[in-house]
């Protein structure tokens, strides 16, 4: 065990923790964040993803010694329920999920995407997006979601 200090959502939090442990559990386990989620463990499916250094990525293979000294946010710290980010906005009026359990995949992976891309085309959306698990098969609508979420935030929703 050691202390690591890592900076979530805008906290600084310290906790103590083996540096190999996967930043997935200490998020949960150590602080309480529930939108992350265990889907594969193996860092394919996407349902834990969270920011780091606004890049996604897949907390449950990223160890937290590596996000110490860098911004972590998750779905959670993205924009509150009052008033949400404008991609989570937009996979609101999208009616995207069913389940809702591939939500952080989606909607994080999207704000780095428009973020670097703020008028993506769709095969840039593909190749952004392709790596991520919906079993629901939202697809279509996670797609008009995207290209709604570019829109707003050119906009500057």
């Amino acid at each position: 065990m050691s202390r690591a200090s890592i900076r979530v959502n805008g906290q600084v939090h310290v906790v103590d923790v083996d540096p190999k442990c996967p930043l997935l559990y200490v998020l949960r386990d150590n602080l309480a964040l529930n939108n992350p989620r265990f889907g594969c463990g193996l860092g394919q499916c996407g349902a834990c993803t969270v920011l780091v250094d606004n890049r996604a990525v897949r907390s449950c293979v990223v160890p937290v010694s590596q996000v110490v000294g860098r911004e972590v946010v998750t779905l959670e710290g993205l924009g509150p329920p009052e008033k949400p980010h404008p991609v989570q906005q937009a996979f609101i009026e999208e009616q995207t999920f069913q389940c809702g359990y591939c939500l952080n995949g989606w909607v994080l992976t999207t704000k780095a995407l428009l973020d670097k891309n703020p008028s993506p085309t769709d095969e840039e959306m593909r190749d952004a997006l392709e790596s991520l698990v919906c079993r629901c098969g939202s697809h279509v609508r996670i797609f008009a979601a995207v290209r709604r979420a570019a829109q707003a935030m050119r906009a500057g929703g």
